[in-house]
């Protein structure tokens, strides 16, 4: 289908993985391969990459160790007619992540989803990533396309040392720069006041997040570096300030 002339398919989608936090996930049933669907909870890697924390106990958790191939739908849950809002279905396998590979997934989960605090050691729990190999944005009238990973997913194989800042650079953003995160979500992406807080920050922008509610910062240039991250995030809190006014999140 052809797309208007000023939509940013890659972008619609990068932003709609970042700020999901739940979506519905379709396995296959382990003996018969009937389709089965449940609702999960969603955070993102640093490349984008879906997160998942499930319990073997759950059904879709037995299907996925039968049979890795699953397919996740992530919308905006907007309201009025849900049909008008952005939605991707993603298509890939489900792998689970070795114990002593978890540290980022488990900091950025429990960022999106700070009451798993409760269950996240819980043996029975494992983290999943859901390797992608295509998807399907659907984001309205002439905007229906599908796209390879490497559209959707940002690059982070230039970016280990911002990685490697990454939870430090969130706590101090959290801890000592609250009215700077509010200002970002305020200021340059119009939403109300709220207790906005940072959950995440990769090369091509910032997570923001107040109860239900997240929204998606993207950054101007792509950043790779703890230097250069402090440096884009005072360069917005000033942009910020001077009432530049709100620019598009999608």
């Amino acid at each position: 289908m052809q797309l208007t002339q000023d939509f940013d398919a890659g972008k619609v989608a990068r932003s709609l993985l970042r700020r999901s936090r739940q979506g519905a996930l379709a396995t296959l049933m382990a003996g018969s391969g009937d389709p089965y669907c449940s609702l999960v909870n969603v955070a993102s890697d640093a490349d984008g990459t879906p997160i998942l924390l499930i319990s073997r106990l759950a059904l879709h958790t037995r299907n996925i160790l039968g049979d890795a191939r699953v397919s996740l739908m992530l919308d905006e849950r907007a309201g009025g007619d849900p049909l008008e809002g952005a939605r991707i279905m993603l298509s890939g396998h489900a792998e689970e992540v070795a114990l002593d590979q978890t540290t980022m997934l488990r900091l950025r989960y429990l960022s999106a989803h700070p009451s798993a605090q409760a269950f996240v050691d819980f043996r029975d729990f494992s983290f999943f990533r859901i390797r992608p190999t295509t998807m399907h944005l659907v984001a309205g009238f002439g905007r229906i396309v599908d796209l390879k990973p490497e559209q959707f997913l940002t690059d982070i194989s230039d970016a280990a040392a911002l990685l490697e800042a990454e939870p430090s650079a969130i706590e101090h953003m959290n801890t000592d720069h609250r009215d700077a995160i509010n200002l970002y979500a305020t200021g340059l992406l119009g939403a109300g006041a709220a207790d906005w807080r940072c959950t995440g920050c990769d090369p091509d922008g910032l997570d923001l997040q107040a109860g239900p509610t997240t929204l998606r910062l993207e950054f101007p240039e792509r950043v790779t570096g703890p230097g250069e991250l402090r440096k884009m995030l005072v360069r917005l809190a000033n942009e910020a300030r001077a009432g530049h006014g709100p620019i598009a999140e999608r």
